[in-house]
């Protein structure tokens, strides 16, 4: 910190460069409630012609709690510096971070139209895709085009992960031909963003995510530069996708590169791609081998990702036993995920002991909540087992949560939710849905199992308001 940003001969500059030398380091500590009270006495005893925008920003790059958050967001109000838009943008990506996307938009809001740059509506469309919301985030992107304010690569980069979330190929690929031809408006110069890595890496993974395993590929073969992450995007995309083989073969390539290189080395989202291809491709031994090389070759430290990858392969192998024990003497405790797994793979092959082992393990864990999907697989243990009565138990007790689903249509991403009334387009769902009842009700619709499969879930009951 900069000595010429205190008043000279005041005796606050042992204050606030505690303060903002947090932002300057580069991954700075969290800013506390101490250091934001020493903020405010060094404001009270009249040191706030010493502090600029920029020391402010500093401040706000260390805060990483909402109640910090809120704090700092009235010193810049107290500062009269709550118009400074880039302090905004800082504002609307501190929120984010704290998980208060209400707030972020609410700033965002704040900033006039004109003030509204590239920066300042990105980092609205990365909070909410970083806060679980990506159909919000593609609506600001259209938004933001419509305002006439041309994204840049962050910003497509982020609108590229609302896509590979949502799974919205068409909206994915329109923005892939977007990047390819955006053209600078001032020097009519194109400003090609084909061999942009970040950008590349970015594409790479909305379509392996989209399913669109070809387009991958190709993108990944564009140019001779791949950094881990390319690497990482490509091996876990053909796991996800059901292409192991593919997926160990492209990881034997990466070691090669290593070797000979050393510029790219796996970490540990390049061995959950690994693992799972591992795991899918029945390769259990082969998986424990990579699990001990990630300690000893590579200095990755395993996970409970990748040792929940490891359980995922026995339980696929049949081997519930070695699962159970394998989970049970792990290093790190297994998460509700592991436990899950093994209560699945337990419940279909008919081993009442270990999917109760497994029920009871969560039960321990979560004792508050209910989840449905752990009621119907021990409802199926008990009736592969025979034991109809419990069977019957949990069905009676089991509380059913609406349905929802998602689909992409023409640019769009539509949601539907069991019971929901609200979709504009009811009518005509409701119409089809209603043919579709028609068709399950012929007797080529019983060798289907139609019948059986509405009367359990209740999926064309239009009258029962199962759907609409």
């Amino acid at each position: 910190m900069s000595a010429g940003w205190i008043c000279p001969g005041r005796k606050s500059v042992s204050y606030f460069p505690a303060v903002a030398s947090r932002g300057r380091a580069r991954k700075p500590p969290p800013v506390d409630a101490a250091a934001i009270g020493r903020f405010r006495r060094l404001l009270g005893g009249g040191g706030a012609a010493a502090v600029d925008s920029f020391a402010v920003l500093d401040l706000l790059k260390g805060c990483f709690s909402e109640p910090i958050a809120r704090q700092a967001h009235t010193i810049i109000t107290k500062l009269g510096m709550g118009g400074v838009v880039f302090l905004r943008t800082a504002l609307i990506s501190l929120y984010s971070r704290t998980g208060q996307l209400a707030d972020a938009h609410e700033v965002f809001v704040g900033v006039s139209g004109p003030e509204k740059n590239a920066a300042c509506w990105t980092s609205l469309i990365a909070a909410c895709v970083g806060n679980g919301e990506p159909q919000v985030a593609l609506r600001f992107f259209r938004e933001m085009q419509a305002a006439g304010v041309e994204p840049d690569k962050v910003t497509l980069t982020a609108a590229l992960s609302a896509c590979a979330d949502l799974g919205a190929l068409a909206s994915g690929a329109w923005i892939h031909a977007y990047a390819v031809r955006l053209t600078d408006k001032k020097n009519n110069k194109k400003k090609s963003f084909s061999g942009d890595l970040i950008l590349r890496n970015a594409l790479i993974n909305m379509y392996t995510k989209c399913g669109d395993i070809s387009n991958a590929r190709r993108l990944f073969d564009l140019g001779p530069h791949r950094d881990v992450t390319t690497w990482t995007s490509m091996i876990v995309g053909y796991a996800l996708n059901g292409r192991a083989e593919e997926a160990l073969k492209l990881f034997g390539e990466l070691q090669a590169t290593q070797q000979r290189s050393h510029l790219v080395s796996p970490n540990q989202v390049t061995f959950v791609g690994v693992l799972m291809a591992c795991s899918h491709a029945g390769r259990v031994g082969e998986a424990l081998q990579h699990l001990r090389s990630m300690r000893e070759e590579y200095r990755v430290e395993p996970q409970i990702s990748h040792y929940g990858c490891v359980v995922d392969g026995l339980c696929r192998a049949g081997r519930l036993q070695e699962a159970l024990e394998f989970a049970e003497a792990m290093p790190i405790r297994p998460n509700a995920v592991v436990w899950r797994t093994l209560l699945g793979a337990c419940a279909a092959r008919g081993e009442l002991a270990g999917a109760a082992r497994a029920r009871r393990r969560l039960l321990e864990m979560e004792p508050q909540r209910e989840h449905a999907g752990d009621d119907v697989a021990m409802s199926n243990a008990y009736a592969a087992a025979g034991v109809w009565g419990a069977k019957e138990g949990v069905r009676r007790r089991r509380r059913r949560e609406p349905g929802c689903s998602l689909i992409e249509l023409e640019g769009r991403v539509h949601e539907f939710v069991a019971g929901d009334r609200r979709h504009p387009r009811r009518r005509e769902i409701v119409h089809l849905l209603q043919g579709i009842a028609e068709i399950s009700s012929t007797p080529s619709s019983e060798k289907i199992g139609l019948p059986a499969f509405r009367e359990e879930f209740g999926l064309f009951s239009i009258s029962g308001s199962k759907i609409f």
